[in-house]
């Protein structure tokens, strides 16, 4: 646990959706690097992820991509610019998490 969160490390879109899908766990945010390790982008799982659930928080990282983030990032996400420090992190996350109705399931 990071700052109260607990949190999985990922390395592929793919393995992300196959977890978000399976609802093994119920996430409550995601935090993707633009470029992540597979066919898919940190973009693509947004969108996808935004397609079963649209308020679902998204913060992007990124190095070299943040010009891109008008045209390919989800509204109402957070990009932010490596190197970053943690707690621009946990700020960006806490935020986005306060601003989403809790769902009832």
């Amino acid at each position: 646990m990071e700052a109260g969160f607990a949190t999985d490390i990922l390395s592929s879109v793919e393995e992300a959706l196959t977890l978000f899908r399976s609802g093994m766990k119920e996430y409550r945010a995601v935090v993707a690097d633009v470029n992540l390790k597979g066919t898919l982008s940190g973009w693509e799982l947004a969108r996808q992820l935004r397609q079963r659930e649209p308020t679902f928080p998204v913060v992007y990282m990124t190095g070299a991509a943040a010009n891109d983030w008008g045209s390919q990032g989800v509204p109402n996400s957070i990009l932010l610019q490596k190197p970053f420090a943690p707690a621009q992190l946990v700020t960006a996350v806490s935020k986005l998490l306060n601003e989403v109705p809790p769902t009832h399931k």
